[in-house]
């Protein structure tokens, strides 16, 4: 199965994100937008795994989230990777959340690489993606938009949203758009 773990966001930061895209939009860009319904904190992409191999991870995500403390996530600002000025990946980014969501991905990253998965090379940074850019088709107007989402929405005014477990998501590809199953969730400790 195809498969990668990660942090479930709350219907109210989904809603603004949708509201954002919406705005996005109007740039007229080529972007393939990520359904508000699906978007979530990505820790870590494993690709295809054993459901053999699925026992292992869930069993390191149980131990991680024992020793894990619920905290909160609130947004900060809407970006894009590599850089603003030549978007790929358009993401909106933590404030709140953002020390305890890097040092969660390092954990899951650390305990999965004991089990023969290989660790991150690039440093965590973490975001939710709303869109991948196809093409340069209305740039200059998509980055005037990205500028202007964070005031335009207030992202800090954001109810904020308590991450309280990690979960192991199952991918299926489908031409209509990906579609992810809950395979395995682990709580944190109270």
């Amino acid at each position: 199965m195809r498969a990668f773990i990660a942090i479930e966001v709350s219907e109210d930061i989904k809603a603004v994100l949708g509201q954002i895209e919406a705005h996005l939009k109007y740039a007229g860009a080529d972007v393939k937008w990520v359904r508000p319904e699906i978007v979530h904190l990505t820790l870590k992409f494993l690709g295809e795994i054993q459901e053999d191999k699925a026992k292992e991870i869930t069993a390191a995500l149980d131990g991680i989230a024992r020793a894990t403390k619920p905290f909160d996530i609130t947004l900060k600002d809407v970006g894009a990777f590599p850089k603003i000025d030549f978007p790929r990946v358009i993401w909106a980014g933590l404030d709140k959340g953002a020390v305890e969501s890097k040092e969660l991905a390092s954990k899951v990253d650390e305990a999965l690489s004991l089990i023969g998965f290989n660790r991150e090379e690039r440093p965590f940074s973490g975001h939710l993606t709303i869109g991948r850019v196809r093409s340069s088709l209305n740039r200059a107007k998509l980055i005037e938009k990205m500028a202007s989402s964070a005031a335009n929405f207030q992202l800090s005014a954001v109810k904020a949203h308590k991450v309280a477990s990690v979960i192991l998501f199952q991918s299926k590809l489908t031409p209509q758009g990906s579609i992810y199953t809950k395979f395995h969730e682990s709580p944190f400790q109270q």
